[in-house]
């Protein structure tokens, strides 16, 4: 495990090179240096992260799992996700090119950007930098790794470039990745935000990733969901979500010590809390992201008709009474 700086005196330079004669000016670019080492890195990294908040980290957290059971889980989900990945690519390649070349066809040639998507661009991009100002205040920076973060820079993405094909993967892809921003607003594990507003940036940032999907729905073209009954994204977006998390999320979790997405022991949150919640999560949130992304679009297109109605009613003129 990496080692965390023992005080603060760990930032500040050495000022020997003063007392320096002919080798001053090597001994001075040394120091400067010293800053910017990767034991200072890693300390912006993680050294924020508290062992002492329960579900935030350290070894007993690490250790919550034995090592056997770790391993058995990893390699089953690990070969679960893989084959969920190629079985999907395969059927989407075979299945879905026309209907991709059709929507690029559909948009316009000129780079049209209305003023709503630019405004709701800002104010992500305004958001989530200020998540992004708390994590390096805080020292927790690791934790822009989970995965309502990565959706949240996939849908920045979405809003800044033009449409395209990458687009349109991307947008199909998160809107199956949303059922974790439903789990945030459900059960919230804010018992380490203690800065002030960072409470509350971090039910609105949730919030926004209902948003712009909802958002891109109304724009339509590039944003086209696919059809109700194709379930080949979603289970592209799960086997996605089960490499990322029993890969990358683990192992920097068991490198650092630091809870990543709760890859390590459960939140505190957690209803299913106890040896096996590993095991209930991946399941629930198979289902969640198999039919969550099916839900959002299905509401958002009932609703759409609902909407409109009510509008058209408000805008008749009142009846002349003679």
């Amino acid at each position: 495990m990496f080692r965390q700086p023992d005080s603060i005196l760990a930032w500040i330079p050495s000022c020997s090179y003063l007392f320096l004669d002919s080798d001053g000016e090597e001994e001075r670019h040394r120091a400067s240096m010293a800053r910017y080492s990767l034991h200072n890195l890693l300390d912006w990294m993680y050294g924020g992260v508290d062992p002492s908040f329960a579900g935030n980290g350290g070894p007993e957290c690490a250790a919550f799992l034995s090592g056997q059971q770790r391993l058995l889980e990893s390699l089953v989900f690990l070969s679960v996700g893989v084959v969920e990945i190629l079985l999907s690519l395969r059927k989407l390649r075979r299945l879905h090119l026309r209907e991709l070349e059709g929507h690029l066809l559909q948009q316009p040639q000129a780079k049209q950007e209305s003023l709503g998507k630019n405004v709701l661009l800002v104010v992500l991009c305004l958001i989530f930098g200020l998540e992004v100002g708390f994590k390096f205040a805080t020292r927790t920076v690791i934790y822009l790794l989970n995965p309502c973060h990565v959706v949240t820079m996939m849908q920045i993405f979405l809003l800044a470039c033009p449409p395209c094909r990458t687009a349109m993967i991307l947008f199909r892809l998160q809107m199956h990745m949303l059922n974790g921003a439903l789990l945030a607003l459900l059960f919230p594990v804010v018992n380490t935000r203690l800065l002030p507003f960072e409470m509350e940036i971090y039910y609105i940032q949730h919030v926004m990733l209902y948003v712009v999907p909802i958002y891109l729905l109304r724009k339509g073209g590039i944003y086209t969901p696919e059809p109700l009954c194709n379930f080949w994204w979603a289970l592209l977006s799960t086997g996605f979500m089960f490499v990322y998390h029993f890969s990358i999320l683990q192992i920097l979790g068991l490198v650092t010590e630091v809870n990543l997405n709760n890859m390590l022991c459960p939140a505190v949150s957690d209803p299913f809390y106890g040896r096996w919640y590993r095991i209930w999560a991946s399941g629930h949130q198979t289902v969640m992201t198999m039919t969550h992304g099916k839900l959002v679009i299905l509401l958002f297109y009932s609703a759409v008709p609902i909407f409109k109605c009510s509008v058209d009613l408000l805008r008749l003129p009142p009846k002349k009474i003679d």
